[in-house]
């Protein structure tokens, strides 16, 4: 028994009765199917395509209909064709009424493309044509059939049927489609002429094939007199009259189809109401091949159900067998993830229950050999910190050094004690690194204040400084001594060569997803080129390699840069610097952090 729990037993067995099953089922249906569409699906089809046919004559007459009752709208056709020549007129007057008629039907003629000549018979005996013939040439149709139908028209269409050729348009000998009637002038309902139109034969030809249902298939349109208008192949003894009743065609109405299933052959008949015409359709059985046509289509039939019931049945056979695969399926997405606590517990074929034992053991090495690669990232992260927050420039404390060295000189205990101090704390916070490499933006500010002061007093009191940071962003984290380093650039070159009085702000600012910090100044500014150089330093900051010196000729962007590199390194590639700055105008930089939840001043 225990072969039969491995993966080829479990599928042997189940398509072996599976597939008899099937196979038992299908031979039943077979059966039954078989012998209901031999008797009923051949006079389905051939009642659906006779009706289709109707249809398309009645769409084609209508059309024509309305080609003819277009020129008889025509008010200027009309009086054109009223109009008589005088006796002795100008030859020149009767060539330009005869050039506007055929304008006229030329318009017509051009409108549809199976239309062959278009002939108009003025009350006096004159002959208007624009065909296809060259030359102007008309046959003689006084004495014809077509013109003694025409005369016997009181303004209603009248179908003359296929001719073998134009009846009208001399050199033209192809089989053509002919209709018209007579003419009247709408306002006095006085006769005015005939018209007479020929189209090709072939879309009559065309819309007949279609009630066809196989080779052999004939197809004939009688008039009301039961004459042929056309028919698509000679008539084969007298079958054709057979599809309709006895009293034909009167109780054939419109809409309806007659069949009649012959021994020899399948008849079927409508009725066209627009002409009052028929159509019969007679089809051999000899051509038909019914038996064997419908066996082949049901054979397909079946084919088609076999292979739907083998892929039915092969899914649920692919479902018991794959469901434990889908679960570890699902488990290696949650690793792709990065979730490595999760663990695939299924109890199936002996060979899935030891691929899933060693996905488990892999994951949990992954899981530990991933955590062992994060302290030692996060250890070098910080390494890497503690190295660029180094960096920062001292230069300023050895400034500071020289001037408390000359006030001493000059004994001026009081602004002595208030530099020392500032100094000092500057000193101790920008020592403290033991905690973290953060702290919050009210201590960045204050430690900003100490320098500031430090600053006033050595320029004295040339420069005016403003600070406008919203409480609520004080107890926000961020890098510790950014603001320095910015605030000493702006002063050192941008404030102090200015020959007047300076101003530097510091604001808050915010954005949808960041908090931004703004220090501008109105100093001296930069020229074009030494920004591009600045701004191109903080796009290369975050390929500098930490304790790497710079290039001396940049001493301006030495700092930024730090601070530039710090903030990526922390928050990413979308934060840091900005500088924007106009020569003589002045200096912006806006340094940019994620956005806090806000909060006020929580001391």
């Amino acid at each position: 028994m225990r072969r039969f729990q491995s993966i080829h037993g479990r599928l042997f067995l189940i398509f072996l009765f599976s597939m008899l099953g099937l196979l038992l089922v299908v031979s039943l249906v077979y059966y039954q199917r078989a012998t209901e569409q031999i008797r009923n699906k051949v006079g389905v089809i051939a009642e659906k395509n006779i009706s289709q046919t109707v249809g398309l004559f009645e769409l084609m007459l209508k059309g024509y209909d309305s080609v003819t009752k277009s020129l008889n709208s025509n008010n200027e056709l009309m009086q054109l064709l009223q109009q008589k020549t005088p006796a002795g007129s100008p030859e020149v007057s009767s060539v330009n009424r005869e050039r506007q008629i055929t304008d006229i039907l030329g318009a017509i003629f051009y409108s549809r493309s199976d239309i062959v000549g278009i002939h108009v018979i003025s009350s006096q005996g004159k002959v208007y044509s624009f065909d296809r013939s060259i030359g102007s040439s008309t046959r003689d149709y006084k004495s014809t059939d077509w013109y003694a139908e025409l005369q016997k028209s009181k303004g209603d269409m009248r179908w003359l049927g296929v001719y073998p050729q134009a009846p009208m348009s001399g050199g033209i000998d192809s089989p053509v489609f002919a209709f018209g009637r007579q003419l009247f002038e709408l306002s006095t309902m006085k006769s005015v002429g005939y018209v007479l139109i020929e189209t090709e034969e072939d879309p009559i030809l065309s819309a007949l094939s279609n009630a066809s249902i196989g080779p052999g298939s004939s197809v004939v349109i009688r008039d009301s007199a039961g004459n042929a208008i056309v028919r698509t192949k000679p008539e084969v003894d007298g079958a054709e009259t057979e599809a309709l009743p006895s009293d034909w065609p009167g109780t054939l109405k419109k809409g309806e189809v007659a069949v009649r299933d012959r021994q020899d052959a399948l008849l079927t008949a409508a009725r066209i109401g627009t002409a009052d015409w028929t159509v019969i359709g007679v089809t051999p059985k000899r051509d038909l091949k019914l038996e064997l046509k419908q066996t082949q289509r049901f054979l397909l039939t079946v084919v088609i159900l076999l292979v739907v019931a083998a892929t039915a049945l092969a899914t649920l056979v692919s479902r018991s067998f794959s469901s434990p695969f889908k679960r570890l399926i699902q488990q290696m997405k949650q690793v792709e993830l990065g979730n490595f606590q999760g663990r695939v517990r299924v109890h199936s074929y002996q060979e899935l229950n030891v691929l899933v034992g060693s996905f488990n053991r892999m994951v949990q090495q992954m899981d530990n050999l991933i955590e062992r690669e994060k302290l030692s990232s996060i250890s070098e992260k910080n390494a890497q910190l503690q190295a660029l927050q180094s960096q920062v420039n001292p230069h300023f404390l050895f400034n500071t050094l020289d001037m408390i060295y000359w006030m001493l000189d000059e004994r001026e205990n009081d602004r002595l004690g208030r530099l020392i101090l500032a100094l000092s704390r500057i000193f101790r916070y920008s020592s403290d690194w033991e905690e973290a490499s953060r702290a919050p933006l009210r201590l960045e500010l204050e430690q900003l204040r100490h320098y500031l002061t430090i600053i006033e007093t050595r320029l004295g009191g040339r420069v005016n400084t403003e600070i406008e940071v919203e409480d609520r962003w004080l107890g926000a984290q961020v890098p510790k001594m950014i603001l320095q380093p910015i605030v000493e650039n702006a002063v050192k070159y941008g404030l102090e060569p200015l020959s007047r009085e300076g101003a530097l702000r510091i604001r808050s600012e915010e954005t949808e997803d960041a908090l931004v910090i703004v220090v501008e100044d109105n100093g001296v500014g930069m020229d074009e080129e030494t920004l591009l150089r600045i701004r191109q330093s903080l796009e290369d900051a975050a390929a500098v390699a930490p304790g790497r010196q710079e290039d001396p000729a940049g001493r301006r962007g030495i700092g930024l840069a730090n601070v530039h590199r710090r903030i990526a390194l922390m928050y990413g590639e979308g934060f840091g610097l900005r500088i924007e700055s106009e020569r003589e105008r002045g200096t912006k930089i806006t340094v940019s952090f994620p956005k806090p939840a806000e909060e006020g001043d929580s001391r």
